[in-house]
């Protein structure tokens, strides 16, 4: 039998901040479980686009993290908008419809500055802006949204091989091909270990305190099934195969509370033809997020959202999942030519159906022919009103007479050649997960803490409802890793030692400008 300081079960983002940050408390002796073999290490984060959604205040607080920013993209100190304390809460308040936890929000917002440069100082991860995915280019210059712009180098892939790394140095054992199958439990009631399946069998490892970082069910069938409903089942698993609930099942089994959103979930477009659960490879590039720059149509012929509704990062997680309730869980993005400059550049992992009319191309497409052509039709002749065409602003350019609207970029389809990628909905992880209080405790079903026992990352419910904003997930993953591991060594959820950050250093920390920052 060995006895731990802390046990961490996981291998991605979440466990890893949780672990380090033991490391960090003055934990001893830290070992991470990490189900996978080490050839398939990593969890989702390997998978991931690796973007941050956190706190600043003014442009030049991005140098902290892309000292050489300006030299590589000039004007963009001045042409990036702070993302405040305020315009986090309002987001995370309107993609979850006022439902976000308000304990743990204020939690995710309030720390986020803060968890980045611990994420950069102690994790010792490198960053770059997300030109790929968030910078839009228009008029010769590249445009940024208000939010999430950065991400690690090498995305998901760099996230996750820093953090073995990081995890190496300071002395985490890091253990693969050990699947934890139970927690296990003193006479009072406190979590003190778990019993885990090893190349040498099952083992118990006993430990002070147990964090589970080890994500949701989304690569399980039976309980996607149960929980999200049809057609959930036959999703396709955008990143990890291993993410079966094993945590929350053994969480709920010795009495944890359930908390969140259990039929909601993180979903994407992704093209029709990716695997069944992620490649990696292939990674996070079979997302297909341009859609705003064109319409999407079901195998019946017919739009069935509003494609210009918002931003892609604060629709695509709800859209992919609409997209897989449309029948045979497949739609078609059409684009002409006049817009494929601003297409991702992920869209190039496949190849398109083209042709030099929309009659050709839809003649490719497994669709109602007829019915998508008048629809096409009728999208052209409602298309031009208001505007101008502005890809880096909700430009107003929208529709009139059909239904559903498409309020934003809604240009004509009249510059060929015409392109389609098919597209259906992968799921990247689930909403539902555990209580947790301040200090990333588990909560009991009686709402007590759970002695012993911690959660972080995708196993924290009640953040997410209905909706996701890009970037969010990570950030969560880092905060609530954080305090999880520096909690578990019995400090509470701030390091003992650190000295208050000062405003100056923390954007977070300072009061709010009299005059309210204005969105987009």
């Amino acid at each position: 039998m060995s006895v731990f300081d802390v046990i961490v079960v996981g291998g991605g983002n979440a466990a890893f901040s949780a672990a380090v940050a033991a490391k960090e408390a003055g934990a001893k002796r830290v070992v991470l479980l990490e189900k996978a073999p080490k050839e398939q290490r990593g969890g989702n984060t390997h998978f991931s686009g690796a973007i941050f959604r956190h706190v600043f205040n003014k442009a030049s607080d991005v140098d902290r993290f892309v000292p050489d920013v300006e030299e590589k993209y000039p004007g963009f100190h001045a042409g990036i908008k702070p993302y405040t304390a305020e315009l986090f809460r309002e987001d995370l308040m309107r993609v979850t419809d006022g439902r976000t936890d308000p304990e743990l929000s204020k939690i995710l917002i309030d720390d986020s500055w803060d968890a980045m440069c611990w994420l950069q100082d102690v994790g010792r991860h490198k960053f770059e802006l997300a030109q790929s995915v968030m910078g839009i280019k228009t008029g010769g210059k590249i445009k940024w949204p208000v939010g999430a712009i950065i991400r690690t180098v090498h995305e998901g892939v760099g996230l996750s091989k820093t953090w073995f790394e990081t995890g190496e140095k300071v002395g985490v054992d890091i253990r693969y091909d050990h699947a934890v199958v139970k927690l296990t439990q003193d006479k009072s009631g406190r979590v003190n270990g778990v019993v885990v399946r090893s190349p040498k069998g099952l083992q118990t490892l006993n430990a002070k305190a147990v964090i589970l970082g080890c994500g949701g069910f989304e690569t399980n069938p039976e309980w996607r099934l149960r929980y999200l409903g049809k057609p959930w089942d036959h999703a396709k698993v955008r990143g990890s195969n291993f993410n079966y609930g094993d945590g929350l099942k053994m969480a709920l089994d010795i009495g944890a509370m359930p908390w969140g959103h259990w039929s909601g979930c993180h979903a994407t477009p992704i093209v029709a033809s990716a695997p069944d659960y992620g490649r990696r490879d292939m990674t996070d590039k079979t997302n297909r997020l341009s859609y705003p720059q064109g319409v999407m149509l079901n195998v019946e012929g017919k739009r069935w959202v509003d494609e210009g509704a918002d931003f892609n990062s604060y629709t695509y997680a709800k859209y992919g999942g609409m997209i897989l309730q449309q029948p045979k869980s497949l739609s078609y993005q059409i684009f002409d030519s006049k817009v494929l400059d601003l297409l991702e550049p992920r869209y190039s992992s496949s190849e398109p159906f083209r042709s030099d009319t929309l009659e050709g191309l839809i003649d490719q497409l497994k669709i109602d022919k007829h019915q998508a052509i008048k629809t096409l039709h009728e999208y052209n002749d409602a298309c031009g009103v208001g505007g101008p065409f502005n890809p880096a602003v909700l430009d107003g350019l929208h529709t009139e007479g059909i239904e559903p609207a498409k309020t934003n970029w809604a240009q004509k389809l009249d510059k060929p050649p015409y392109l389609c990628w098919p597209v259906t909905g992968g799921i990247t992880f689930t909403f539902g997960g555990l209580k947790v209080n301040k200090d990333c405790q588990v909560v009991a079903s009686d709402w007590k803490p759970m002695a012993g026992l911690y959660a972080c990352g995708e196993m924290v419910g009640g953040l997410f409802h209905y909706n996701y904003a890009l970037g969010s997930g990570l950030m969560s993953g880092v905060v609530f890793g954080r305090i999880a591991g520096r909690a578990a060594v019995g400090g509470g959820s701030k390091p003992a030692a650190k000295k208050k950050t000062s405003a100056k250093k923390n954007p977070a920390a300072r009061k709010p400008a009299a005059r309210k920052a204005k969105r987009r």
